[in-house]
């Protein structure tokens, strides 16, 4: 049966047959047809962020947590512009998110539109900009192209990354028949895991296995538990995938915690004792694998993935970790089963140790000691860069069915505030009375983007947003110590008190500071029991040392310098 309707209608049709619930954007002239089409249908909730950076964060969270595409929409000219960073951390991280983009007519090309992003007579060249930060993206001239590239974008997307429509006002207005719309198959690249079979039916010793971020985006962490559980593997994470092992809390007995500049030491020691190590979804950059490029030299290293780590590795590509390791663990079981593998010594959980601290404020790992003894099972944990995120996701546990987010791919800052809104939505018809989302963020991040608390009021989201108040760009102040003499500094802020300003701004808003260890207890206590959103500020000390691994290392050779300095000057 052939249907006529508007090339927005065929859009907001598509996009909820695809089972996607939500659309996380700004409104504006270019691109509100699209939003016209949303209200005519009930499939679909359009959602009012504050900023565009925070909506492409927001569809980004959305879809780290239920591993669906999650659709941000954006009008034209610097409204587009400002979703060019929340895109390249799901470009990094491989999440997969459809961008609609508005921009002018396109009888205006060329020919001096306000916002004329169509590349033509000197204008910017949208279609170049967003081609960088995308894994697919289009300008739809014909209205009818839009029902293969709508399909084309869908399918991009899902394999692990944006995907960009750029949709000129008069083609979402325009008016085209569809007959049978196209619903393109994704072809999952799904190789023989046979070589990685094969090293570990070899092996002689204990396997020790790496996971990353692309088990959560498909949804892989049963699989990865039947095969842990063939191997008898102890499982280390990366920082942005630390909830993958399903393992919470610390020193469990198969998890052997975050590897990277925020890891943990008995990574590098079970690796070390290792006959293989099998690294599974994820690249291992820098970030992820400071720290264990000696022991991973030192061992027979397989990996199964969508992309091939930045390390030396027999490696089998694979666009679906579910079939994938499926096949892996069967292949191993029965008349395949490995017969030298044994279970690795247990190791005592380890921490890094930063160096002592008695400025003002609270300790970062008090406070993080706290979140832990208080968060509920199933609350899903969002945060931010900085030292306040190197300290929780170094200190943190996961809590039992929820997640763990951070955004390493580009570190934007400010990005936990609109991805915990996505999440709260993505959970909205399956949480149940006292679920609750909480963000870990520094008042760094709070300043960039933290207005977004507004759309958590707005809609009444069960967020805690703990913010951690250092007063400083607190990482930048470190490195100005570490390895520019202290003789400086650029990030410090003047004082402010951010629980009672935001509660002051929105009436009703349960938002507090807390100034010392012995009253946070109770104040996290009352915020994590509100229904809504609820603020905590913690007041803390920009010259804390957090977990982070390139800091203590520095810390540990000044320290040495100068206690040498001190004993020539003595003799």
């Amino acid at each position: 049966m052939v249907s006529r309707h508007r090339v927005v209608d065929h859009i907001i049709t598509q996009l909820a047959a695809s089972g996607i619930e939500y659309i996380f954007g700004v409104d504006g002239a270019n691109i509100e047809d699209l939003y016209d089409a949303a209200f005519l249908t009930d499939d679909i909730t359009a959602i009012l962020a504050k900023h565009e950076f925070s909506a492409a964060t927001m569809a980004d969270g959305y879809s780290r947590a239920v591993s669906r595409i999650g659709v941000v929409a954006a009008t034209s000219g610097g409204g587009s512009l400002n979703l060019v960073a929340g895109l390249g951390e799901s470009l990094a991280s491989g999440v997969p998110v459809l961008a609609l983009v508005g921009q002018a007519p396109t009888s205006l090309d060329g020919r001096g539109s306000f916002q004329d992003t169509s590349g033509r007579s000197g204008s910017l060249d949208a279609v170049a900009l967003f081609s960088a930060v995308s894994v697919y993206c289009r300008r739809v001239t014909e209205p009818q192209d839009i029902v293969p590239a709508l399909a084309e974008a869908l399918v991009a997307a899902s394999g692990g990354g944006p995907a960009v429509l750029l949709l000129p006002k008069d083609i979402q207005q325009a008016m085209i028949d569809v007959a049978n719309p196209i619903a393109a198959v994704q072809d999952s690249l799904l190789a023989d895991p046979g070589p990685i079979a094969e090293v570990l039916r070899r092996a002689l010793g204990p396997v020790t296995i790496i996971a990353g971020e692309q088990v959560a985006r498909d949804d892989a962490r049963r699989e990865l538990e039947e095969l842990r559980s063939v191997l008898r593997a102890w499982v280390a994470t990366v920082p942005d995938a630390k909830d993958v092992s399903g393992s919470p809390g610390l020193g469990q007995s198969s998890w052997l915690g975050v590897t990277g500049v925020m890891g943990h030491p008995r990574v590098v020691d079970a690796i070390s004792r290792s006959a293989v190590c099998l690294v599974v979804g994820t690249r291992l950059s820098v970030t992820a694998r400071a720290g264990l490029d000696k022991a991973l030299a030192g061992v027979q290293t397989v990996s199964l993935g969508a992309q091939r780590p930045y390390v030396p590795t027999t490696h089998v590509n694979s666009t679906n970790l579910r079939a994938s390791l499926t096949a892996l663990t069967r292949s191993l079981t029965g008349s395949g089963r490995p017969h030298g593998l044994r279970v690795l010594d247990p190791l005592p959980h380890t921490e890094l140790q930063p160096p002592s601290h008695d400025g003002p404020g609270i300790r970062y790992r008090d406070a993080v000691t706290l979140l832990d003894d208080l968060l509920p099972d199933g609350a899903d944990i969002v945060v931010d860069a900085g030292n306040t995120g190197a300290s929780t996701v170094h200190g943190l546990p996961v809590r039992r069915a929820g997640r763990f987010v951070v955004a390493l791919g580009m570190g934007g800052m400010g990005y936990s505030f609109g991805a915990a809104i996505g999440m709260c939505f993505a959970r909205a018809k399956t949480a149940g009375p006292h679920y609750r989302t909480v963000v870990v963020a520094g008042d760094g991040s709070f300043f960039m983007h933290g207005m977004e608390v507004h759309t958590a009021v707005q809609y009444r989201l069960p967020i805690t947003f703990v913010l951690f108040n250092n007063n400083a760009h607190a990482m930048c102040v470190t490195r100005e110590q570490l390895f520019y003499g202290d003789r400086y500094s650029y990030n410090r802020f003047a004082p402010a008190r951010l629980g009672a300003g935001l509660a002051a701004m929105f009436p009703g808003l349960h938002a507090t500071d807390v100034t010392e260890l012995p009253q946070l207890a109770g104040a996290l206590t009352e915020a994590l029991s509100r229904h809504g959103p609820s603020v905590i500020s913690i007041e803390c000390s920009a010259d804390e040392i957090p977990t982070f691994a390139p800091f203590l290392d520095s810390a540990t050779q000044q320290t040495q310098k100068e206690s040498t300095q001190h004993v020539a000057a003595r003799a």
